[in-house]
């Protein structure tokens, strides 16, 4: 088996070492001796939607998502469109996020989304969003924590047709209002958290794992246990670190 990781925009969107979950993926594959392949996608160019099954983009500066946005929507739109309509994973964190949805209103200037995601983000005035956060999910096996760090400006708000990542359990989220952190759309995923996000969750790193490889083999592998001390440690310290933030 080998996981087939196509990373969108890796140079522009690379805030708060969100490069580090592609490092993250890469080990607990190598440890189960799952084959790994990643590449990377930036402005002006497309891919193949049939070559990658775990897509992913993180967070970007204002001025680095402003650019990213229109080439997006441009160059890659369809081909993320029928990747994740063919079960492909995407996750996506903070700048990444959200550009999952119609539009990005910053200030007097409004950045196109890809739409595949029933969302609108709003840049407000106020405060920005920051600290260490702590939801609730339930990916199908029962209630779990993700943990990590959001710092965002603008304020997400879920259309009737999505469905929250999870709940808030300590922290701001979305909007700091109606209690719910992320989107999650079959195997979309779109959340705030940093940190970076999946080192600090090995299991969440696992079910993408797992998302992807039945993607490509047609069947959900069970995989091998690891010995997460260090993991289970990091997640934690994350939660504590949310929890009296």
């Amino acid at each position: 088996m080998e996981l087939r990781v196509l990373s969108l925009y890796p140079e522009q969107m690379n805030i708060y070492a969100d490069r580090g979950n592609i490092v993250f993926l890469r080990r607990r594959c190598e440890w189960r001796g799952i084959g790994f392949s990643h590449s990377g996608v930036g402005p002006g160019e497309s891919f193949d939607p049939s070559a990658h099954d775990l897509l992913y983009v993180g967070g970007g500066q204002d001025r680095d998502q402003k650019a990213v946005a229109a080439d997006m929507v441009a160059t890659k739109e369809g081909a993320i469109t029928a990747a994740t309509a063919d079960g492909a994973a995407l996750l996506a964190v903070c700048g990444g996020y959200q550009l999952l949805g119609h539009s990005y209103q910053m200030g007097t200037e409004t950045l196109p989304g890809l739409g595949i995601a029933d969302l609108e983000t709003v840049r407000e005035p106020g405060p920005r969003l920051i600290g260490n956060v702590a939801i609730e999910v339930d990916l199908g096996t029962g209630p779990r924590l993700i943990a990590g760090f959001e710092n965002h400006g603008g304020r997400t708000y879920l259309g009737p047709n999505a469905n929250p990542l999870g709940r808030v359990v300590s922290g701001h989220g979305n909007n700091d209002r109606d209690g719910y952190e992320g989107v999650r759309r079959d195997n979309i995923i779109g959340t705030y958290l940093h940190g970076p996000l999946l080192p600090k969750n090995a299991w969440l790193a696992d079910h993408l794992i797992a998302l992807a490889l039945e993607r490509r083999y047609g069947t959900r592998p069970q995989l091998e246990p690891l010995p997460d001390e260090l993991e289970a440690a990091a997640h934690e310290s994350a939660r504590r670190a949310a929890k009296s933030g």
